[in-house]
């Protein structure tokens, strides 16, 4: 047999600051992607709901945006205004439920708002006691 094919018995000495602690392990960061200082602004066109319009900057990408509620048709702008004084806004419909379920007792100007109260809660107790019994 050849001496290159034969184990050697020989061990091979590592001086003590080539040996590496569990401890210490590889890590990987992330590299840094620098973002912009400043986004990208859009010029949008503003139209309100009397029809005149103004341009400006956004960030927002849509050219033409048309608010529903802005400061010429907000009663709280306008409290002189007699078309929005008496103007009730039920956007999502819970004034509707709240009436349906309660009545108009509680509206305001409501000369028999009180009397019409007592009867709604006259009217809840009976159900009420009638399901319990």
């Amino acid at each position: 047999m050849s001496n290159a094919l034969r184990p050697s018995t020989r061990r091979i000495q590592l001086p003590p600051s080539s040996i590496i602690s569990h401890n210490l392990q590889q890590t990987r960061h992330a590299t840094l992607i620098k973002r912009p200082k400043r986004p990208y602004t859009f010029t949008q066109l503003v139209t309100l709901t009397d029809g005149s319009s103004y341009l400006h900057r956004t960030t927002s990408p849509l050219p033409v945006y048309r608010p529903t509620k802005d400061q010429r048709s907000a009663p709280m702008w306008n409290p002189s205004d007699e078309r929005l004084m008496n103007l009730e806004d039920d956007d999502a419909g819970k004034l509707k439920l709240f009436r349906s379920r309660f009545g108009r007792g509680y509206d305001l100007g409501n000369a028999n708002a009180e009397e019409e109260v007592s009867h709604q809660h006259h009217l809840m107790c009976t159900n009420k006691l009638m399901k319990a019994g």
